[in-house]
């Protein structure tokens, strides 16, 4: 709930702090406040997950509970306004994000170790139901707190971390010993570097750059999505040949427990659940933050509702969604347990690829039941996939890698979620940066605006429109409010402009291109995930036999699949 009550709380949050993150030169603040909790959850949760391999998976995450903890309180007593309480945001949501990955890094892994086989899926199911349920929730949440107050939105956690924190520290206990090792710095450096130059370079490239609507032309972007990809490949070279790199033995650096094990991707269960994991994220994320616009830039304001108080709605009406992974959650990792994961995560994601072409078929302004049932048949696929997805990953890998295979995992989906916004927002903003302009342009004028003025409004980028809307404002209230324009105009035309049809009847052509384009890319990437989920492999046996594609995990947690005489913790996996 965390991570996603901000989104819905950012107007009423920069409203309290008395900056405008629309103005020229703001919209960083406002991009690091949506993204940097999933850059840095993105790019640490593998680090922590080796970690609790290493030190004791409780250990890190009633850690991981006490810094969630602190960081909640300070948010909740931001001292500064404008830029400074903006940063004083962002700094304390990243070492939020730092606790909140410690959690993510190692709780699948801890179900892993303390539930067998048998009910693995069951366990697995309810964390990821509340999980994926939680990312909606928040959204509800903070459109209900932030009309309280936007410390509110801050406060909620404060309480619930606090006790967490002291409910996890006396109750969990450590079910699987810790082996310790050499901490792989030239990894860790090299992955957090890679993966952190190359996701700011992604969230860089959705802002205007020049005279271009996108900033994929822009030499710092360009230079951090080479230079990302350049580290990342360096880092696989560290982390299966170190030898390659002739200073790496020399400086002690070799990889002896290396914190990403890429022989891991050589069981298929554990390559092709983590493929679709990373699809099934990017396909998530475009869809709840095109739902977001929609709803709030088009479909609510024509049914009468005001902008400002649209963020809240949007998250009422996209309840079916979340509905749907509370019934399909627990039941799926319940059968999967019985009937394996392979049918259950294959069909919950034809079913998703279904609702997005359901959703890509609706017009604009479309019938809410309709609307409602595609979301809870979003809902019950995605629910369906979670659960047996993670316990199938889980159960392919022998106990000692564990943490970091829980790792592994919410890297792929968390920087499924920090890419869909880099892909999602693009697309969107290059299909309205083709018919927007024009539209704007002729819809002002055509109501009294001057043309001078219409078409400085019209050349402002896309993506500043798109946010007005996602933020809850007027689109041509920021438009045209700051230059003194709707002063010039009579009364019956500053109504109209500033009304609740006029801006979504205007973009409704444009933004449905747009949708087309996003939903339908969704719909492949839920196919090409569900095709990978197919071809994983048999269900896991459960008397801890090794099947042919690698080694599974014991059905006893506490005895690692292949421990005998012979097996090593460092022997490659066949």
């Amino acid at each position: 709930m965390d991570a996603s009550i901000v989104i819905i709380s950012l107007p009423a949050i920069f409203r309290g702090i008395g900056l405008d993150p629309l103005a020229a030169g703001n919209i960083g603040y406002l991009l690091w406040m949506i993204l940097g909790y999933l850059l840095v959850s993105a790019v640490l949760v593998v680090v922590l997950g080796r970690l609790g391999d290493m030190f004791g998976r409780v250990r890190i995450y009633n850690l991981g509970f006490l810094i969630f903890a602190c960081a909640s309180v300070a948010l909740s007593l931001d001292p500064f306004r404008a830029g400074a309480g903006a940063l004083w945001l962002i700094l304390w949501r990243i070492v939020q994000a730092f606790g909140g990955s410690m959690l993510t890094a190692n709780s699948a892994a801890i179900l892993t170790d303390a539930f067998p086989a048998r009910q693995r899926g069951m366990a697995l199911g309810i964390n990821q139901m509340t999980a994926l349920a939680g990312q909606f929730l928040g959204l509800l949440a903070g459109g209900l707190l932030a009309a309280v107050d936007w410390r509110a939105v801050f406060w909620v956690s404060v309480p619930v971390s606090i006790t967490g924190t002291v409910w996890s520290y006396l109750s969990l206990r450590e079910t699987a010993s810790g082996r310790r090792g050499r901490v792989d710095w030239l990894g860790n450096l090299t992955f957090a570097c890679g993966a952190g130059i190359l996701l700011a370079g992604i969230t860089y490239g959705i802002q205007p750059y020049g005279g271009s609507a996108t900033g994929w032309g822009n030499p710092w972007v360009l230079t951090g999505l080479f230079g990302g990809l350049f580290l990342l490949l360096v880092f696989c070279l560290v982390e299966t040949r170190p030898r390659v790199l002739g200073f790496a033995r020399a400086a002690g650096t070799r990889a002896v427990e290396p914190m990403f094990r890429l022989s891991l991707f050589r069981v298929r269960a554990f390559a092709a659940g983590n493929l679709a994991v990373l699809l099934t994220a990017i396909a998530r994320g475009g869809l709840q933050f095109m739902l977001i616009i929609w709803l709030q830039g088009i479909w609510l304001p024509l049914r009468g509702y005001d902008f400002a108080d649209t963020p809240l709605w949007a998250g009422i009406f996209m309840l079916p969604l979340t509905v749907g992974f509370l019934i399909a959650g627990p039941v799926s990792g319940y059968l999967s347990d019985r009937f394996g994961a392979r049918l259950f995560a294959t069909a919950g994601l034809v079913l998703v690829a279904g609702s997005f072409l359901g959703l890509l078929a609706l017009p604009v302004n479309f019938d809410y039941a309709t609307f409602a049932a595609l979301l809870l048949l979003n809902g019950l696929g995605q629910g369906m996939f979670s659960a047996p997805n993670t316990s199938s990953i889980m159960g392919s890998v022998p106990a000692e890698y564990r943490g970091v295979a829980s790792g592994m995992r919410s890297t792929f989906q968390n920087s499924g979620t920090a890419l869909s916004i880099g892909v999602f927002f693009s697309l969107m903003v290059s299909g309205l940066a083709s018919s927007l302009p024009a539209a704007l342009s002729g819809g002002l004028q055509a109501h009294g605006v001057p043309a001078a003025s219409a078409e400085q409004a019209s050349s402002l980028p896309p993506v500043s429109t798109l946010f007005a809307t996602f933020l809850g404002n007027n689109p041509v209230g920021h438009l045209l409010g700051s230059s003194g324009v709707l002063d010039q105009l009579t009364a019956a035309q500053r109504a109209t402009l500033t009304g609740h049809t006029f801006f979504p009847q205007l973009v409704s052509g444009p933004f449905h291109h747009g949708l087309t384009v996003v939903f339908g890319v969704a719909a492949v990437m839920a196919l090409v995930a569900a095709l990978a989920s197919a071809l994983r492999g048999r269900h896991e046996p459960r008397d801890g036999r090794l099947p042919k594609n690698g080694p599974a995990a014991d059905s006893h947690p506490e005895r690692p699949a292949g421990a005998g005489p012979a097996a090593r913790a460092d022997r490659p996996l066949h």
